[in-house]
């Protein structure tokens, strides 16, 4: 590969445990070397000086290699949270990443305030099965204290071969003191999308993150659901997804948005700047579509999200997005490493720019935690017209035939007791699902 070739990032919003960042849409055009504006001698000679005192004043030896490689690493920090150097075996993960199957703990997370932030866990995934959040700091790895180290060196810690065990103390916001989880290292084989219905005539798809192969899993899951019965209305689910890969979020937007403009992305270089439009097709052909976001819905997550809400395609419910709207650009370097850069930002299709904002839910749901009530203190004492003295009977009901009657009450006392135990798990899913029953009707589906 030419080091002078762009790939464009995933936009994923940090680093992932054992992976580092993914790819996104592919391969540019052959990048024109800058301009020669004239350089900053002084500064340049200053930078010189500094080495050179490093190399000759510091308590131990250090290599060329090394402090070149620190000076390129605190450059490319300096500038903003997503753009960095990758040494070969960062490129080499990164690159593994898109194929959805990895090693590690299964975290996107980035640097803030001087520890790890966790922007979400990935699911079914060590990290995610051990109970950590986004939103979480990340303070102690082992024994070995986070603040103080580079985010690569926080990672490089949390790495390690599959089996291998390893104790995150975290920080959490509605916790009184710190929480500590011990987990064991794994291969990460990530289903980046399922689905199921919820109940008959109601869908639901949980998009993970955004790989490779995204945008053909989902039409894969979409057609399964579709088997299972007509379907009236689907939920999607991007909670906790930290992005991905460009390509598949365009993918997964353009299964349900019929025409029109997903996403564009602008930047300093003309190359940079692309359109992606929507291809004809609707795989629920109109019927009534609810996105589900929070706060670790991020970059890739956004776009769908923001496509869908553009375009008046789906109503947006759930808490406000992680709110990063900037594209990456891996540049491949010559002795196999590379620099990751942030080259533009995108924007949804009415042109809005959620860097730095995020995107506000149509209908706000936070997160709560709900149990089963005793039950109705009026129940067998509150009459019903079948109670009272000389009412009229149902001569319908008289004639229906008795065991259908008992089939339609076992169903429906099934479905109740779904919804009950969907309510008490998933609060925010239970009132999703009847956010789009009530589409559903409206809109005569």
């Amino acid at each position: 590969m030419s080091s002078r070739v762009r790939l464009t990032l995933a936009l994923a919003t940090g680093a992932v445990l054992g992976v580092g960042i993914t790819l996104t849409h592919g391969v540019f055009a052959e990048k024109q070397a800058p301009s020669s504006d004239t350089l900053p001698l002084k500064d340049l000679q200053a930078f010189v000086e500094i080495l050179n005192r490093v190399k000759s004043d510091y308590v131990e030896p250090v290599s060329d290699d090394k402090l070149l490689e620190n000076a390129v690493r605190g450059m490319l920090a300096g500038l903003d949270p997503h753009s960095s150097y990758l040494d070969k075996d960062e490129f080499k993960d990164m690159n593994t990443t898109t194929t959805g199957k990895f090693g590690g703990l299964g975290i996107e997370v980035q640097m803030k305030d001087g520890l790890v932030f966790v922007v979400s866990p990935i699911d079914d995934t060590p990290a995610a099965k051990a109970g950590i959040q986004s939103g979480d700091f990340i303070v102690k790895i082992n024994e070995d204290t986070v603040r103080g180290l580079s985010l690569k060196e926080a990672v490089d810690k949390m790495r390690g071969d599959p089996g291998s065990k390893v104790s995150l103390t975290v920080l959490r916001q509605s916790a009184d003191k710190p929480l500590v989880f011990d987990m064991k290292r794994d291969t990460i084989n990530v289903a980046s999308a399922r689905g199921k219905l919820l109940e008959p005539g109601y869908g639901y798809l949980r998009v993970s993150q955004f790989t490779a192969t995204t945008g053909k899993l989902v039409l894969e899951e979409l057609k399964k659901i579709k088997k299972d019965g007509d379907l009236r209305g689907l939920v999607l689910d991007l909670r906790n997804n930290p992005g991905g890969v460009l390509n598949a979020a365009v993918d997964v937007s353009d299964a349900f948005i019929d025409k029109g403009q997903v996403v564009s992305i602008k930047g300093r270089d003309p190359d940079s700047n692309r359109v992606f439009n929507a291809t004809p097709g609707d795989e629920l052909s109109g019927r009534p579509l609810v996105v589900l976001v929070n706060g670790g819905s991020a970059s890739a997550a956004e776009i769908v999200a923001g496509a869908l809400q553009d375009t008046r395609r789906a109503v947006i419910v759930g808490s406000k997005t992680f709110g990063k709207g900037s594209v990456q650009t891996i540049l491949p370097l010559a002795n196999d490493s590379a620099i990751k850069i942030t080259t533009a930002r995108y924007y949804t299709p009415s042109g809005r720019s959620i860097q730095a904002e995020g995107i506000e839910p149509d209908i706000s749901f936070q997160p709560v935690k709900i149990s089963k009530a005793d039950g109705d203190p009026f129940e067998g004492i509150r009459e019903k017209e079948a109670d009272l003295k000389g009412r009229l009977d149902n001569t319908d009901a008289a004639k229906a035939d008795a065991a259908k009657k008992a089939d339609a009450k076992a169903t429906a006392d099934k479905i109740a007791a779904d919804e009950q135990s969907l309510a008490e798990n998933d609060y925010q899913l239970y009132e999703a699902l009847n956010l789009l029953k009530g589409l559903t009707i409206a809109r005569g589906y």
